[in-house]
């Protein structure tokens, strides 16, 4: 599900599961944490294989979840690690990031798409919301303004529209380039940069208080299981 390459100072992480839009399942989430903590690579490039970067959680296992508020926690889990990576993360966005995909994302240093990325939170659709720590950080990156439209619409954003807001930092026919372009500035100051900017340790009690918030409309929450 979770593939690696190292290309210089470059680890390429892809998100392996095309025929699933590379939907995330509990083994999947471990790898991908696995992936990007075990490396010391100053630059990682997060990317989808096929034609969609992440469609989120598999929504078969999240429609069999016992403990919905542990899934919710592991997701923001891998989430947090990728924000706190010593290395410099940059999501390449081609095609779809769907919920949690769009989370991930969030979570990154770089979001640089292609012209194909769209976004959208969907899973208001099912009674449900991302919480994979989206309510924390999609207000940080877009406003509070954008945050809500896209949370209460699930509407879809185009990349026109994501790099307007700064869901997207560029969008370029080549994503893979930034992550080679930061690569080559010096890697010390690169990790210092990050920790600096990232310095913000408020939200670990409103993540915990959305992964409440997402097992409690699990609970309530009708899936079509056929």
């Amino acid at each position: 599900m979770i593939t690696t390459e190292r290309a210089d100072d470059v680890l390429v992480v892809t998100l392996d599961r095309p025929e699933q839009r590379n939907a995330l399942t509990p083994s999947g989430l471990d790898a991908l944490e696995a992936a990007v903590t075990g490396t010391d690579a100053p630059v990682v490039y997060l990317q989808g294989a096929g034609d969609a970067f992440c469609a989120g959680a598999d929504l078969d296992v999240v429609a069999a979840l016992d403990n919905p508020r542990e899934f919710a926690a592991h997701g923001q889990v891998v989430a947090q690690a990728i924000e706190k990576s010593e290395s410099i993360v940059v999501a390449g966005v081609d095609g779809a990031a769907r919920g949690g995909g769009v989370e991930l994302a969030l979570a990154c240093d770089l979001r640089v798409g292609t012209t194909e990325a769209t976004f959208a939170e969907t899973g208001v659709e099912l009674g449900l919301f991302g919480a994979w720590g989206g309510t924390a950080r999609l207000p940080r990156v877009v406003g509070d303004g954008e945050a809500m439209d896209i949370a209460l619409s699930g509407r879809v954003v185009d990349a026109e529209a994501a790099l307007r807001m700064g869901l997207l930092s560029r969008v370029t026919a080549d994503p893979r380039s930034v992550a080679t372009e930061v690569a080559a500035n010096d890697h010390g100051a690169l990790a210092v940069l990050k920790r600096r900017l990232r310095d913000d340790d408020g939200r670990v009690e409103q993540e915990r208080r959305e992964a409440d918030a997402f097992a409690t409309l699990h609970a309530a929450a009708e899936f079509d299981r056929g």
